[in-house]
């Protein structure tokens, strides 16, 4: 049997509906995660069936370029207005963690751990998720890091495993490349999606089209991570019709004024638009499958 992903009342892998991950960066704040929220799930609730949705924000984002740069409401605060617009919406939620510690309240509030990239080999980390996640029925999404081969990420897996936790997902988001830019490997996320880590089946692949566009250190003379936005709805046309089991994406009612990830975030008035595209993509994927 193929491995699925159970996110709250969501299956992320082969044969389910493709999941929609998508929120802004950092949770600013209650109201405007629940206007970015609503957006996005009516608009996967329009494309029919055959799409799902997690709502995701960040409460810290502790990995930023710059000392100077906007950090978020922190773990009290946020996981609050996290878990409350999961309620709200009727969604499954997730977050990231960056230390052990936050992986047990993050556990108790949202109903997916993610790993950030930069994080994904760190042994204490992993644990610690996967022990929380296993003790309160949550998931993991490990994100792939820019400096890791496909087959490496079976390492983190392993980890996870070791803690008790079987309820993964990876995560593809760029590939370090040589000139200020990340590169999308295609072929990677298809080997990730062979990717038999301790002899089981394989973990079900997300595809990050947003932090995918990044041009790291590229903004405001160094201080912040730019971007190419306009780019992200071709990547997840892209990753979709390659088969991925789900696309994690960030949007914002007015990107520039966002307080991180400006560059590469989504307006929120195009969401509607890219995920009827990447519906349209799914169902013409399913039907040449048949």
């Amino acid at each position: 049997m193929p491995r699925v992903c159970t996110v709250g009342n969501v299956e992320i892998g082969a044969d389910r509906p493709l999941a929609i991950i998508a929120g802004p960066c950092v949770i600013e704040s209650y109201e405007l995660g629940l206007e970015v929220g609503r957006v996005v799930r009516d608009a996967c609730c329009a494309a029919g069936g055959g799409l799902s949705y997690i709502f995701k924000a960040s409460f810290d984002k502790a990995n930023r370029t710059s000392i100077d740069s906007a950090r978020g409401p922190g773990i009290e605060q946020g996981l609050a207005w996290i878990a409350a617009i999961g309620r709200e919406l009727g969604v499954p939620t997730t977050t990231d963690i960056h230390e052990t510690s936050q992986a047990e309240p993050a556990a108790r509030a949202v109903d997916l751990l993610q790993i950030p990239a930069f994080l994904c080999r760190q042994t204490d980390l992993l644990v610690a998720a996967g022990r929380a996640a296993a003790m309160h029925g949550r998931g993991v999404n490990i994100k792939k890091g820019q400096f890791l081969s496909p087959e490496e990420m079976a390492g983190p897996v392993h980890k996870l495993s070791q803690a008790g936790c079987e309820n993964v997902m990876l995560c593809e988001r760029g590939t370090f490349f040589g000139y200020g830019r990340l590169v999308n490997d295609l072929l990677g996320v298809a080997e990730m999606m062979e990717l038999r880590a301790d002899g089981k089946e394989p973990a079900p692949v997300c595809f990050d089209c947003t932090h995918s566009t990044q041009r790291p250190g590229k903004g405001e003379g160094g201080k912040v991570t730019g971007g190419m936005s306009r780019l992200a709805p071709m990547l997840a046309r892209a990753a979709t019709a390659a088969g991925v089991h789900a696309l994690f994406m960030e949007c914002h009612p007015e990107p520039a004024k966002a307080l991180s990830d400006a560059a590469t975030m989504i307006p929120l008035s195009k969401m509607p638009g890219v995920i009827r595209g990447v519906g349209a993509v799914r169902k013409a994927v399913e039907g040449g499958a048949g």
